[in-house]
């Protein structure tokens, strides 16, 4: 009974093993239902009229605890005598009397008689029920004949918990292959929604869950539905939900393995949404079954802010999770995070390569390679564009009297205006330091005068001089235009007029 194997073949072999070695003819197991609270009969060894009344009959914990009460325990068993127990209160045939004759004798065996014996996990909580009726010998049990049934009754349990650790033991397993298996899945180059629909996956197949739902955070801190599997990200994105409409449910009091598992009451208080998003459907009963559970686990990035969150419902066993499966889910949700965070780590350097990293402009190497190029096709196509140099006003005493800090506030704030008062199809760049370029596209004079007069009564307190040249008009090559512009930058500072076009 110890061999790992299927339940049902061994729940078989004990109930047979108890028949034949103790000479009952009829032994029922009773499992325990931990989604339910209840008991079921799974097995049956006897006549095929017990088989066809008792399986898959269902006793409810309470019921249990009538029988398996004290006055009826002898030496670990409960030994439950003809007309000492009411059975009236059963009428959905979930008990059995036999259709046979009484023993004969003080000690006779009556077909009324009972005889139960727990199987109990080696923490203590009920596993099963064995039921045995039907003594060959028409006998009531002795005590020797009881110590033996109960030995074999605590074999029976270890052989059943056994079974069922090594059953969860193997989910545990397929857990962590699944994982694995969408690690190597995941793109060199991730996307983010590509990686969110893969760990929600991972977590249905793996860990039973047939609701998951992943949301990133936006950049006004709403929860975006990214990737989903049960539900639709149509149903989900409704009513938008923020990171801080669900931090009450970040609890440390109902943390487990880097996981927030919370019962239905407690979510609901520390939520602050008009109304609950979804309620659960896979519910069951007692204190192991899940019952509206709320069940999330933050996506954190290297500096523990939170950049998301995976969202897990419907278990289809109709358990609260395990600590192994918390666990595992809690790793989903670690790769998952890993993985945009990385994603968005390689779109930065990408980001950074022609870009500067205080204004976001486009960078002096990304302002050549271009100015080269709009030469080029202004003189190959017969185009015209304007080169447009630029600089802050008094931005060293800026930096001298307030510190560097302001000086970089300054450069931000005018490369926002700068994108905002360009035409759509100009460029902005930041050459180096408070020096920036702009690219009008099909300029003329006029033209790039009325973007400098419109960067000019956007920028407010902040002053800048502005230098112009154009091509094909002023320069037909790169460094020239550039010298152009330049010199014409330098001529608008020293006059003071704020903008001099080349000659």
């Amino acid at each position: 009974m110890r061999v790992e194997g299927d339940l049902p073949e061994l729940l078989s072999a004990i109930a047979r093993t108890i028949a034949e070695s103790l000479g009952y003819e009829a032994v029922v197991v009773n499992l325990y239902r931990p989604a339910w609270n209840d008991f079921c009969v799974t097995t049956v060894h006897g006549s095929e009229a017990a088989r066809a009344q008792l399986l898959g009959k269902v006793r409810g914990i309470e019921e249990w605890e009538r029988l398996l009460d004290e006055r009826f325990q002898r030496r670990g068993a409960y030994v439950v005598p003809a007309g000492e127990f009411d059975w009236s209160q059963d009428d959905d045939g979930s008990s059995y009397v036999p259709d046979a004759l009484p023993g004969s004798g003080a000690d006779a065996w009556q077909p009324e008689d009972a005889l139960f014996v727990p199987m109990r996990h080696t923490d203590g909580h009920l596993l099963g029920v064995l039921s045995v009726d039907e003594p060959a010998s028409r006998v009531r049990p002795t005590d020797d004949e009881l110590d033996v049934l109960v030995a074999l009754a605590d074999h029976a349990a270890l052989a059943v918990q056994a079974s069922q650790e090594a059953a969860e033991s193997r989910r545990h397993r397929v857990a962590l292959e699944r994982l694995l298996a969408v690690s190597s899945q995941l793109p060199a180059e991730p996307v983010a929604d590509e990686i969110l629909r893969a760990v929600c996956a991972g977590v249905r197949d793996a860990l039973g869950f047939e609701n998951v739902l992943a949301a990133l955070r936006d950049p006004h801190g709403r929860l975006d539905p990214r990737a989903a599997v049960g539900w639709s990200l149509d149903d989900t994105q409704r009513k938008p939900v923020f990171v801080h409409d669900i931090q009450g449910l970040l609890d440390p009091a109902f943390e487990i393995e880097g996981c927030y598992l919370l019962p239905d009451d407690e979510a609901a208080r520390r939520i602050s949404l008009e109304r609950q998003p979804y309620v659960s459907e896979l519910n069951g009963r007692g204190p192991w079954a899940w019952s509206h559970h709320w069940l999330l686990v933050p996506l954190h990035d290297s500096l523990g802010e939170v950049i998301g969150v995976l969202w897990a419902d419907e278990p289809d066993d109709r358990l609260l999770p395990s600590r192994d499966k918390l666990q595992a889910l809690r790793v989903f949700a670690n790769q998952a995070a890993a993985a945009i965070v990385t994603s968005a780590h390689l779109r930065e350097l990408r980001f950074l390569a022609d870009h500067d990293p205080l204004t976001r402009l486009l960078n002096r190497r990304a302002f050549v390679e271009r100015l080269d190029g709009e030469v080029a096709r202004a003189t190959r196509y017969g185009r015209s564009f304007g080169l447009v140099l630029c600089d802050l006003d008094d931005f060293k005493e800026l930096n001298d009297r307030y510190g560097h800090p302001a000086g970089d506030e300054a450069l931000q704030r005018f490369a926002r205006t700068l994108q905002s008062a360009l035409r759509k199809g100009d460029d902005a760049f930041r050459i180096g330091g408070d020096e920036f370029a702009l690219m009008l596209a099909e300029a003329s004079d006029d033209d790039a005068r009325e973007v400098v007069q419109r960067i000019s009564e956007q920028a407010g307190e902040l002053r800048a001089s502005f230098g112009v040249a154009t091509c094909p008009d002023h320069a037909r090559e790169s460094q020239t235009l550039f010298r152009l512009a330049d010199m014409a930058l330098y001529e608008a500072k020293r006059d003071g007029s704020g903008i001099r076009f080349a000659a």
